[in-house]
């Protein structure tokens, strides 16, 4: 199947006349793939934005199984792309098959379990609907009947995310949430990989077809320059935005929304460093297991999960859990990571903390390859990490800040600096809980997911699920990007009143 390169407007493959061209990476090689892209124009842009405005008339008067219908096409669809998606995936992220095929699985499930959702609550979207019925006797005067539901806000523009593919991208969890509320879809392909958008836009333009859906319901477009970015949420038909990635592209996007005549909700998931926080009886019983558990986990995709566990809070004295985190990195090779940029932000971040006073270097992985990444462990105590605010910020990839801490009243100094964070986990026995309960409860107040002894990698799609959490780590502490409730996002409330 051809790479074409090409932006998908309304049902129509375009290229505008005389496009510049961008082409796509391969991180494995460290040189651009061959394929060329085309940058498409402003004018694609407000033709996209436009036909998705007419869409929504439509769209929105669709029924909850009809939308259910049209989610469950989209999901056999991208079955239906095969082998090849996977291959040219490979080519442009260097994530493995195995990886690759769980993260296909995860987004077609997402995509079915939207529509189940459609299928199976009252109101077609989630039980959300409240009614109370009218009393005519009521004095001093009669009370009105009043429903309370739920319409969709309109046209969502999405972004794609580098390190996620397809779950959180071009037909992840925010382009089904939207489309499942009945909201029309522009979405801006991440140049991390575009061929990768290019077919999974194909898998929903047949789905389109089949269900008879308006064709401007889903638009996809290609472009490497930010002026596209900033044209599409600032767009007057756009009225909210999805996007997953770095916090200094979001608060230019932010900036710009900032500056419309109707502001518009902007849900952005930012990263996280995702605490660790180690009590003192499972450090000492369980230390070497839980080293090698928060290793494992830390190297998953080379770090590129946006719950990576980037900081471990650890007793002082836990030093089986050390020595065993030392030689665990020690030994772990280098990988690529998912673009030039991503490499190069990496190594900014763990210069910072070379050159930090206070800061160590316990132990780094084998670097095979000048443009991998490789494991990074840094240690420091509490008194400096709390000082020092860049120690806080997030390196995406491979690296962790480990911080000592004395006892449960330093520990709990260290909780109150945190800023928001997507999730934390808590490593203890039912003993260390009990003991550290108000710290525990104060790190609900940091953390959109608190997790007790697992891992954060990996987000369950359920509708109990919250994958967001105080800023910086998202822009709404509301909301949730994964799950059933990520609907939400993307629907307004409406009263309707009557006499009886």
């Amino acid at each position: 199947m051809q790479i074409s390169g090409a932006s998908y407007i309304a049902g129509q493959w375009c290229i505008a006349e005389g496009a510049n061209k961008f082409f796509g990476f391969s991180p494995k090689l460290n040189q651009p793939l061959s394929s060329p892209i085309y940058e498409a124009t402003e004018q694609m842009l407000g033709q996209a934005v436009s036909a998705a405005e007419q869409a929504f008339i439509d769209y929105r008067q669709t029924s909850p199984a009809e939308r259910a219908t049209f989610l469950y096409a989209i999901a056999d669809e991208i079955e239906a792309l095969g082998e090849q998606l996977l291959e040219v995936t490979h080519q442009e992220t260097n994530l493995p098959f195995a990886r690759l095929q769980g993260e296909r699985g995860r987004t077609i499930n997402q995509l079915r379990a939207f529509a189940q959702s459609l299928e199976q609550c009252k109101n077609g979207l989630l039980d959300l609907d409240i009614e109370d019925a009218a009393d005519a006797h009521r004095t001093p005067q009669a009370k009105p009947h009043t429903h309370l539901s739920y319409l969709p806000v309109g046209v969502v523009a999405v972004f794609g995310a580098s390190n996620f593919p397809y779950a959180f991208s071009t037909l992840g969890g925010d382009t089904a949430a939207a489309l499942a509320a009945g909201c029309p879809v522009v979405m801006k392909s991440h140049t991390a990989h575009p061929a990768t958008s290019e077919l999974m836009t194909r898998a929903i333009d047949k789905a389109i077809v089949k269900t008879g859906m308006p064709k401007g319901v889903f638009s996809m477009i290609q472009a490497k320059g930010y002026g596209i970015s900033h044209q599409l949420v600032a767009a007057d038909s756009i009225k909210a935005v999805g996007f997953t990635g770095s916090f200094g592209v979001a608060q230019k996007l932010m900036d710009t929304i900032a500056k419309r005549k109707e502001v518009i909700p902007f849900y952005g998931e930012l990263g996280s460093t995702n605490p660790q926080v180690v009590f003192a009886q499972k450090a000492a019983q369980h230390g070497k297991e839980l080293a090698q558990a928060l290793c494992q986990s830390m190297l998953m995709g080379n770090g590129q999960f946006c719950t990576s566990p980037g900081l471990w809070l650890v007793p002082s004295d836990a030093h089986e859990l050390i020595e065993e985190s030392i030689e665990q990195l020690s030994k772990s090779t280098s990988d690529t990571l998912l673009s030039p940029n991503i490499v190069t932000s990496f190594k900014q971040g763990i210069d910072v903390f070379k050159h930090t006073q206070g800061v160590s270097l316990l132990a780094q992985g084998k670097l095979e390859q000048d443009f991998h990444a490789n494991a990074h462990l840094f240690c420091t105590d509490a008194a400096t990490y709390m000082e020092n605010s860049q120690l806080h910020e997030e390196v995406f990839g491979p690296a962790v800040m480990m911080v000592k801490y004395d006892d449960s009243q330093q520990l709990k100094q260290l909780i109150d600096s945190l800023e928001g964070q997507l999730t934390a986990s808590i490593h203890g026995s039912n003993e260390d809980f009990a003991k550290n309960a108000q710290i525990i409860e104060a790190l609900q107040y940091k953390v959109g997911r608190l997790i007790e002894n697992q891992m954060p990698t990996g987000v369950e799609v359920c509708a109990s699920m919250n994958h967001g959490g105080p800023f910086p780590s998202s822009t709404d502490v509301r909301s949730t990007s994964v799950g059933l409730n990520a609907m939400l996002r993307f629907l307004r409330p409406i009263c309707r009143q009557r006499p009886q």
